[in-house]
């Protein structure tokens, strides 16, 4: 069922982006080739034509004309009265029309305020952003070596500058050339002692005891923390209406085809 939600969005996209071709790039025996055949050929909405170096546009232009030729060729032959080509030519208008008719039934779908407040209200941890830290570290091979550090950082008057001096002069941590700076990150996601020691910290502190993990010692610096929050309804409310018309898409697919179950012919194999 994913597969055919997704072939619907899909398929909307394509019927948006065939509005938007008004214009053509060139004629084959007076056939148009437009942007939109063009996008077939690029498959990327993020790549703009008009933007691509004057040599790809005219291959690209030269492969449509070729192509439309050929197509041409093929149209004029006795092609159509091939049973190959009407096989497939009745099983495309079966899936075309597939393809249609689930669109329309998606449209149809509508969804409430009501309904998506209460998905809102029973969802929330599916929204919730996790605690984030910001943090800088030393670290050094040893207990003492730690442990000297911190003593330097205990006189100094300005803590932050003298824990990046520091962190550039003694880390042996890949960080230490920029001063120790680790950047952003969910609270859990160091390991578990490292992480510990950095959120029982208060901003613009730092460990006043040497933290060991397997990669040797630690004194970590806290930048900066934020609380685990979730988000707001109005900044997910698109994201609701969509999990909620999908859910009610599916529940509409399976009921109808449970009905025409029971009335058709089926025989399996």
């Amino acid at each position: 069922m994913k597969k055919i939600v997704s072939g619907i969005v899909i398929s909307l996209a394509l019927s948006t982006a065939s509005f938007s071709a008004s214009t053509y790039l060139a004629k084959v025996n007076g056939e148009k080739i437009t942007l939109d055949d063009v996008a077939m050929i690029l498959r990327n909405p993020n790549i703009k034509f008009d933007t691509l170096p004057n040599k790809s546009q005219k291959q690209i232009i030269n492969q449509l004309i070729d192509k439309s030729l050929l197509s041409q060729k093929a149209a004029s032959s006795a092609i159509k009265n091939d049973k190959a080509y009407k096989d497939a030519l009745k099983k495309l208008k079966k899936d075309l029309s597939l393809e249609i008719w689930m669109q329309r039934e998606f449209a149809k779908i509508s969804i409430s305020k009501t309904e998506k407040e209460k998905y809102y209200s029973s969802n929330k941890e599916k929204y919730k952003t996790e605690a984030v830290l910001e943090a800088r570290h030393i670290l050094t091979k040893t207990k003492k070596e730690a442990e000297d550090i911190i003593k330097e950082l205990n006189k100094a008057k300005n803590k932050k500058e003298t824990f990046i001096k520091l962190a550039k002069e003694k880390s042996v941590g890949p960080s230490g050339k920029k001063g120790g700076y680790l950047g952003k990150f969910e609270e859990n996601k160091m390991v578990p002692e490292f992480s510990a020691a950095a959120k029982a910290l208060d901003k613009g502190t730092y460990t006043k005891q040497a933290v060991k993990t397997q990669f040797g010692y630690h004194i970590i610096y806290l930048e900066d923390k934020k609380k685990s929050s979730i988000s707001t309804f109005d900044k997910v409310k698109l994201s609701i209406e969509q999990s909620i018309k999908q859910t009610k898409f599916r529940n509409k697919i399976k009921s109808i085809t449970k009905k025409l179950r029971k009335t058709a012919k089926i025989v399996i194999k």
